[in-house]
């Protein structure tokens, strides 16, 4: 019999348990700067050096920071379902926790790109600096979809939510759009759980079960309840 496919639409909640610090709990605020200064165009086009100077930090972050149970939780569900992960973190815990599918809804912390030509996308584990050119000739800057930006796979992560057989949300506030209209997309009848230590407001429906407990505990306890329904 096919495995049911499970979709996850996680969010930076999921990895502030591995110590990365979100920017929805500080009033717009993330590690100290407004959002808009690094991780928007007009930012970029305003001082290209402090925000790769930011994402240089982030990805020294990462790179120090350890996939916890909630990711590797994800990835043991694969040994029961045919599971696809689309995350709204740049992050690359899940990879690292053993997940197959994964979907990076707004970019990679480990991949950098031309700034003039979206495809041309490199892998990057150190800094990126002012300078620094991609094969085009243009400025390298990280593989990001910022505020104010398209998100490319968007529309693929839709089409996911609309032929699962279940979606999980995960660590999100369902604040930031378009990945928060993703809930919206799904089915009416489709089984929805939320995963949050603080459930943020959704319209309660028959189908929508709600976990209020942290990543690391909600997956756990996710995955108890799916397999009663398996």
């Amino acid at each position: 019999m096919d495995k049911k496919h499970i979709v996850v639409l996680t969010g930076a909640g999921i990895s502030a348990e591995s110590g990365l610090q979100t920017f929805r709990d500080s009033d717009g605020l993330w590690m100290g700067y407004d959002v808009y200064e690094v991780a928007s165009p007009r930012g970029w086009k305003k001082n290209p050096a402090l925000v790769l100077d930011f994402y240089n930090m982030r990805r020294k972050d990462v790179a120090a920071a350890h996939p916890n149970a909630a990711h590797i939780g994800l990835a043991e569900l694969e040994k029961d379902f045919d599971v696809t992960i689309i995350t709204q973190n740049i992050d690359d815990l899940h990879e690292r926790a053993g997940s197959s599918k994964i979907i990076h809804l707004h970019g990679q912390i480990f991949q950098m790109r031309s700034e003039a030509d979206e495809d041309t996308i490199y892998e990057i584990r150190s800094d990126i600096n002012v300078g620094d050119k991609a094969k085009d000739g243009a400025q390298l800057r990280p593989n990001i979809v910022w505020f104010e930006e398209p998100v490319p796979m968007i529309e693929k992560a839709v089409a996911l939510v609309n032929d699962c057989d279940v979606l999980a949300v995960v660590g999100t506030s369902l604040q930031v759009y378009p990945a928060a209209s993703l809930l919206h997309y799904a089915p009416r009848y489709l089984p929805k759980y939320i995963i949050d230590k603080k459930i943020p407001a959704v319209q309660s429906s028959p189908t929508l079960h709600l976990i209020e407990m942290p990543a690391t505990e909600g997956v756990n306890e996710l995955r108890r309840q799916l397999l009663k329904i398996q």
